[in-house]
């Protein structure tokens, strides 16, 4: 008996570790597209924008169409918004700031709250877009 016995090898059993990961790849794959930084805006097109920097952790602006204002997720005033834009300016000074503004947002009201950001100080303002398809 002693001799069946040292000839069974165990075997580990895989089949549950693959379906874990099968799940967890599922969750991330749904996930993953809701956690964009921002608020949810329509952003216009542009011909040939800049590449973006995947370096940097900026914080990000959104200008909705119904004239709200988001800082990251966060939905604000405009004055409240101005406060808070100071107050991480002062926390974090060379943190870049991505504006995004709905494309059915006025450009007045984009160029003055870039204008308002760029006397803030702040090192570097990006207006994000999406690129114009066929041409």
């Amino acid at each position: 008996m002693s001799a069946r016995r040292s000839s069974l090898t165990p075997e580990m059993n895989v089949t549950p570790l693959v379906d874990v990961v099968l799940v967890l790849l599922i969750i991330f794959m749904v996930v993953t597209p809701q956690i964009e930084s921002g608020a949810s805006v329509e952003l216009p097109a542009a011909t040939n924008p800049d590449k973006e920097n995947k370096e940097l952790e900026p914080t990000t602006v959104s200008l909705a169409t119904n004239g709200f204002f988001y800082l990251d997720r966060k939905e604000l005033k405009k004055d409240a918004l101005m406060v808070e834009l100071k107050a991480l300016r002062e926390k974090k000074p060379d943190s870049p700031v991505v504006l995004k503004a709905d494309r059915g947002v006025r450009y007045s009201e984009v160029r003055g709250l870039f204008k308002s950001m760029q006397e803030m100080g702040f090192p570097g303002i990006n207006l994000q877009v999406v690129e114009k398809k066929g041409q």
